[in-house]
């Protein structure tokens, strides 16, 4: 590991941020990183996200604001972030921090095993790290996703929605120029397209407790399954 991007897409996350920039960039900072960054993607937030982040930028060269055209989606924002990204590999990860960042040397240490240029953080690998579940609802909403994902698709992975992923920055740019979808289903998308380039991809156990707050409304939820068949009917 010589040079990394974190992006941390973020909307209305004002009361969530403090926390996990510190944490973030402290960790940045203890790593033997030739050049690394911290890129908070703000997109269109109603409350403080914005004006939290710029109050850090003097303090902190290594973190930059991006604002989004408005309120585009998580996919959106993902994919401007990877765009704008200067570092060789490209993390992208929550704003909850439901995994910890320090986590992001477990993702590395996959990709460089399997010479894969995409390591995916998984919940389901190992479900003994994971310390707080979701709800059982939204555990077999979750479950029930995955099953028809991997029929509609052929993906392999048993958790394309942990919000934890790496990418090498070339690869990344080449699969998420090509992303169309802005909302929840980009995640399965980008996997996808991935796939059909030939682009190596392999999945990682990681920690991860559940933080409450979630943005993905039972429409979006609902979405996502729709979206499937759009994806399925990708063309790269």
């Amino acid at each position: 590991m010589t040079s990394l991007s974190v992006i941390i897409p973020a909307y209305n996350e004002e009361r969530r941020l403090p926390a996990t920039l510190e944490r973030v960039l402290a960790w940045m900072a203890s790593q033997s990183l030739e050049f690394g960054e911290v890129i908070v993607v703000n997109d269109g937030s109603a409350d403080g996200t914005a004006v939290l982040v710029e109050g850090l930028l003097g303090a902190h060269p290594s973190l930059r604001l991006i604002n989004n055209p408005g309120n585009r989606g998580k996919g959106y924002s993902v994919r401007n972030g990877v765009m704008e990204a200067r570092g060789e590999w490209v993390l992208f990860s929550d704003a909850d921090l439901s995994t910890p960042i320090e986590d992001v040397t477990r993702l590395f240490e996959a990709a460089a095993d399997a010479h894969a240029d995409i390591a995916i953080g998984s919940r389901a690998v190992d479900r003994s790290l994971v310390s707080k579940r979701q709800s059982p609802l939204r555990e077999l909403s979750g479950r029930c996703f995955n099953l028809v994902m991997r029929t509609v698709t052929g993906l392999p992975f048993r958790d394309t929605q942990c919000g934890f992923k790496l990418y090498r920055a070339t690869a990344a740019r080449e699969v998420f120029s090509r992303q169309k979808l802005d909302g929840f289903s980009f995640d399965v998308e980008v996997l996808y397209i991935a796939q059909r380039l030939g682009i190596p991809a392999v999945e990682v156990p990681v920690r991860w407790a559940n933080v409450e707050g979630t943005k993905v409304s039972a429409f979006n939820g609902l979405r996502s399954f729709a979206d499937l068949v759009r994806i399925r009917t990708h063309r790269t």
